[in-house]
C-alpha cells in the first residue's frame, strides 16, 4: 500500500492532535530531512557541530558515523572526501 502525503498529514490529526497546518509543516520538515543529498548534510551537520564549539577531527568522524545510519545510505566517505565536501 503506498502512502501519500495527504495520507500521512491525516493520520498526524487524528494521532496527534496537530491541526491540519502543523501536520503539513511536520510532514513537509520530514520529507525535506530524508531527501537532502549527502553533500548537503555534510555541510549543514559541519556547521551545526562547528557552532558547537566542535573541533574538525571529532566532527568528521561523528558525521562519518551518522552517514552510516541515514535512511538512505551515503557511500563511506573519508575524511579528507569530508574535508573537500566542507571546503572545497
Amino acid at each position: 500500500m503506498t502512502h501519500t502525503a495527504a495520507d500521512l498529514v491525516e493520520q498526524i490529526v487524528r494521532t496527534t492532535g496537530l491541526s491540519t497546518g502543523e501536520a503539513r509543516r511536520v510532514v513537509a520538515d520530514v520529507t525535506a530531512y530524508f531527501s537532502e543529498a549527502a553533500e548537503d548534510y555534510v555541510r549543514r551537520r559541519h556547521h551545526e557541530l562547528q557552532l558547537r564549539g566542535g573541533k574538525n577531527e571529532e566532527i568528521f568522524e561523528r558525521i562519518r558515523a551518522e552517514l552510516a545510519h541515514r535512511p538512505v545510505r551515503a557511500p563511506e566517505l573519508t575524511t579528507r572526501q569530508l574535508r573537500r565536501i566542507v571546503y572545497g
